[in-house]
């Protein structure tokens, strides 16, 4: 299901200098809390809701027929109607944009302007947007530009271009786009947070891990967890950071597809080391020879390490995944770099020496309190809300009810595993037996069983 592209329509409503803008609800499953348009996935049988209008004339029926029945469920507005009523100035065609391939879940999006006479009473659909308003583009992008507004690239593109050229009608380089041989793919979803997304040897469904790039103003620029796979993908990583800079390396934890290559980095870039004293001590264990020749420094909570937008970059201790693994988080809480808190590709593994179940139900339970706007991930894109964590901890607490009923009837750990993760691949079983044991860990020192 991965490599499926779904067709669906964005509707861009337009009137006089104002856009229709929503922030998707942060319990959606894809793309929660961005800023977006109205619209959706496009169904076989929409062509039977297309409008018969001369503004409609020459545009694909099927596409047309989503664009009406989005506008209908989402908006509780016919266009069709909108259209024989006079109240539409005209209808084009913007452009194209597909997901790349680095998204779990992949759409080409069609993305449609309807440029009003007057606007229109929508009644909008809360199950799908927590915010609907009109807001001029300069609006949006100022918003953008402080920090609020989580969006895709192609979104910030059609909100550019109406603000340079209100009367725009096509807008031709919309998709994605990067050099594959000579760069990794790069986005900028929440402004100055930069993710660069390497291939990295990490555990599957995911074959990347992000690397983000903070700082701005003259402040410290930090990059974050870098770890290219092999040679051919660090030179590219290095001319793709090479646009923006380097002051400082930040290493989240000591795991291998998050710092792989960080010492080469270092002493190509002459920059220093930043972590724990944990990791750092763990990737001595293995590489003793690795910081020779850098300059390291420990972190820990509380220690500022830059600046974003001119609010402070501070260090958050999220131990449970692993001891001495690390956050980082401006003090509004505008985001939150969680590292391997949790995945938005595949499923976090509590596992070795290091993984700890009760610490990290603490830390799941601190972050949601901390109440960040957007969660970034180390495998996977930002999403909004900590509706992901909230679900993580409910997962994790049926899970061990699950196992501690299966002790009670005297199941072993192996029988659990193949009770429990039958739908799993085998190859998968021993991560999965590695969380089995830390929830019975868990249970036995919290004497639950």
């Amino acid at each position: 299901m991965k490599d499926k592209i779904i067709d669906a329509v964005s509707i861009v409503l337009t009137c006089k200098d104002e856009i229709f803008a929503i922030q998707r609800q942060f319990f959606l499953k894809a793309f929660p809390g961005y800023w977006a348009f109205p619209g959706g996935k496009v169904e076989a049988e929409d062509d039977q809701f297309a409008p018969v209008h001369p503004k409609t004339q020459g545009l694909d029926p099927r596409l047309m027929g989503a664009l009406i029945r989005e506008a209908k469920e989402e908006l509780g507005v016919d266009l069709r109607d909108v259209l024989n009523e006079g109240k539409v100035h005209s209808v084009a065609y913007l452009g194209l944009a597909v997901t790349p391939d680095f998204n779990p879940y992949r759409f080409a999006t069609y993305f449609f302007r309807i440029d009003l006479e007057e606007k229109l009473p929508f009644v909008v659909d809360e199950n799908e947007a927590r915010i609907a308003k009109w807001m001029s583009s300069a609006e949006l992008l100022k918003q953008y530009d402080k920090g609020f507004i989580l969006a895709v690239p192609p979104v910030i593109k059609v909100i550019e271009k109406l603000g340079s050229d209100p009367g725009v009608q096509t807008i031709p380089d919309l998709n994605f786009q990067y050099d594959s041989e000579k760069f990794v793919p790069y986005i900028e979803s929440l402004k100055f947070v930069r993710q660069i997304m390497p291939l990295s040897h990490t555990l599957p469904p995911a074959t990347r891990t992000n690397a983000f790039l903070i700082g701005d103003g003259g402040e410290p620029r930090i990059l974050i967890d870098p770890s290219p796979q092999d040679d051919l993908e660090y030179e590219k990583f290095v001319r793709t950071i090479s646009t923006f800079g380097v002051d400082k390396i930040l290493l989240t934890h000591h795991h291998p597809d998050h710092y792989e290559r960080s010492n080469r980095l270092a002493l190509d870039l002459n920059v220093p080391v930043l972590l724990s004293s944990y990791t750092f001590d763990r990737i001595l264990q293995k590489y003793p020879d690795y910081f020779n020749g850098i300059k390291t420094q420990f972190l820990r909570e509380g220690d500022i390490v830059t600046q974003w937008l001119g609010r402070d970059v501070k260090v958050f201790e999220i131990p449970g995944h692993d001891e001495g693994q690390l956050a980082v988080a401006p003090a509004d809480m505008s985001w939150f770099l969680a590292g391997d808190l949790f995945q938005g590709i595949g499923t976090v593994v509590i596992g070795g020496e290091e993984g700890d179940m009760a610490k990290y139900f603490k830390t799941l339970e601190k972050v949601i309190r901390l109440n960040p706007k957007v969660l970034f991930p180390s495998h996977g894109i930002g999403l909004g809300g900590v509706a992901i964590l909230e679900k993580t901890l409910e997962h994790r607490k049926m899970r061990e009810n699950q196992i501690r009923e299966y002790h009670v009837k005297g199941m072993t750990p192996q029988q659990m595993l193949e009770i429990i993760y039958a739908d799993v691949s085998t190859a998968l079983w021993p991560y999965a037996m590695e969380n089995i044991t830390k929830h019975l860990i868990k249970l036995k020192t919290e004497k639950a069983i």
